[in-house]
């Protein structure tokens, strides 16, 4: 299970690199970038809501990423970053990194999550303490 931690204006999750994430290159195959990220913006979303009344369910709708240098299984366990950029009525848009156990910097990422009502399978709002929360935990309201 990560470890996660509230570190200046992001949430951060430690997560260990594993054997299986590597490809034939000797390093974490593109793809699983997506899955650590994913590992962090939960924990970072599980952490801002938790006090919040409604369902916390998410879908993500868009993924922007640039990686920056390649992993290898010796530079982990990798610290994730998270942080909620800014709020809107049922969506929210996130500011996401990976760093090295050394601390260079792996990969920049920002993700739009939409808040999901898993009954109608559709986007609902954010609820007012939700909202709060996000607000709280330092997004800026989007116009």
């Amino acid at each position: 299970m990560p470890d996660d931690q509230s570190h200046g204006h992001g949430i951060e999750t430690v997560v260990p690199l594993r054997w299986r994430d590597m490809d034939a290159y000797g390093h974490v195959n593109h793809a699983v970038y997506l899955t650590y990220l994913e590992q962090g913006r939960d924990a970072a979303l599980m952490r801002v809501l938790r006090d919040a009344l409604g369902e916390a369910g998410y879908v993500v709708a868009r993924v922007e990423i640039d990686y920056r240098r390649e992993l290898r299984l010796e530079d982990g366990p990798v610290v994730v970053s998270c942080r909620f950029a800014t709020i809107g009525g049922s969506s929210a848009r996130t500011r996401e990194s990976i760093v090295t156990r050394d601390g260079v910097l792996a990969a920049e990422a920002q993700a739009v999550i939409v808040s999901f009502d898993r009954d109608t399978r559709r986007g609902q709002p954010w609820t007012a303490g939700q909202r709060a929360a996000f607000a709280a935990a330092g997004a800026q309201e989007r116009r």
